[in-house]
């Protein structure tokens, strides 16, 4: 008895984030006038301080950085 075999490979689509109507949502209430901006928030001198606050933290001997812990 001979038996042939095939195989056959599964593969799925990459999921799309947006694709249940969020993307339309999003697009609807950054068109609304009652919007949040924050670009018209933005204050470069807060900027610049807050780049120093984080240099002077990150010279803390006990200093650890979560984002490169991997």
């Amino acid at each position: 008895m001979n038996i042939p075999f095939t195989h056959h490979t599964i593969a799925f689509a990459p999921a799309d984030p947006l694709g249940d109507g969020l993307g339309d949502e999003i697009s609807i209430e950054q068109q609304e006038a009652e919007r949040i901006d924050l670009r018209e928030q933005f204050d470069p001198e807060l900027a610049s301080k807050w780049q120093e606050i984080v240099d002077d933290v990150e010279k803390d001997p006990s200093w650890f950085d979560f984002a490169k812990d991997e």
